[in-house]
């Protein structure tokens, strides 16, 4: 049963502590980040929190004993969410980016939403090893 979560718990702690990196960069840099991304102050710190709640919460469900399915689920769709959302606030136009910021957006998506498959990778490892205990 272990070997079935070692991809999904891998995944998830590299993805906490990428998250947690990331959000103290928004944090600590909010201001003198703001010109070069045109990413405004009060768009960072509230972002910059958030994901450092959501590295807290990756951190504590990949040191669960036995990851439990409905958490992974909701981590998979968190992030699957999180990617269409930064790529829909890249076209609203909501806020002045540069091209800098633009980029900086746009990969913040595409390591999200690398991390979404990993982790439904080792999610369907993890419920087809269940199953196949279970059965």
């Amino acid at each position: 049963m272990q070997a079935e979560a070692d991809l999904l718990r891998k995944v998830m702690r590299i993805d906490g502590w990428s998250t947690a990196v990331f959000g103290v960069v928004l944090l600590a840099g909010a201001a003198p980040l703001s010109g070069p991304l045109g990413l405004p102050v009060s768009w960072s710190v509230p972002f910059g929190v958030a994901m450092l709640g959501g590295a807290a919460a990756l951190g504590l469900i990949a040191g669960y004993p036995r990851i439990p399915v409905r958490h992974a689920v909701c981590v998979v769709a968190g992030n699957a969410v999180s990617c269409v959302a930064l790529l829909a606030l890249l076209v609203s136009g909501l806020l002045p980016l540069t091209g800098l910021g633009v980029a900086f957006l746009l990969s913040g998506a595409v390591v999200v939403a690398v991390y979404a498959g990993l982790e439904y990778a080792g999610l369907r490892r993890l419920t087809a090893g269940r199953a196949l205990t279970a059965g």
